[in-house]
């Protein structure tokens, strides 16, 4: 007669897979471990983000800092500037449309058509996060 302690257990097949990787997971060194690095990664993600965020935005309040200026420029001097630097030092008026030309988000400077391509209006455009024109990721 057997004791019902020691009675000899029937692995089944499914219940032995993994047996070491679910034994080394069992280790709470192991999962504190994984979860640190896990967490540290969701961090570096979310810091990426939000950096990307931030900058993107910042693109886009120059953009529209350019963009005004251009339309002050038209009302008084009555045509598209030929260049940027007519909007900081404009020929016929005082006025200072821009104190400095700003730059987008990565530092680059903006790109600026007047006209604009398809409207009446002025293009403004920056390279985006790879600084080429000719990728998809340009702000307007």
């Amino acid at each position: 007669m057997t004791r019902r302690g020691k009675r000899d257990r029937i692995s089944l097949p499914w219940e032995r897979r993994g047996g070491r990787l679910r034994g080394a997971l069992r280790n709470t060194r192991w999962q504190a471990l994984f979860g640190a690095v896990v967490l540290v990664a969701l961090l570096v993600g979310f810091a990426r983000y939000s950096e990307r965020r931030i900058r993107m935005r910042n693109t886009r309040v120059a953009i529209a800092q350019v963009k005004q200026a251009i339309d002050r420029f038209r009302t008084d001097v009555g045509r598209c500037p030929k260049t940027t630097t007519e909007l900081l030092h404009p020929p016929l008026s005082q006025k200072h449309y821009l104190d400095s030309m700003p730059t987008d988000g990565w530092g680059r400077p903006l790109r600026v058509r007047c006209p604009g391509h398809f409207e009446d209006e002025a293009d403004v455009i920056s390279a985006g996060p790879s600084g080429s024109l000719l990728r998809d990721d340009n702000i307007q």
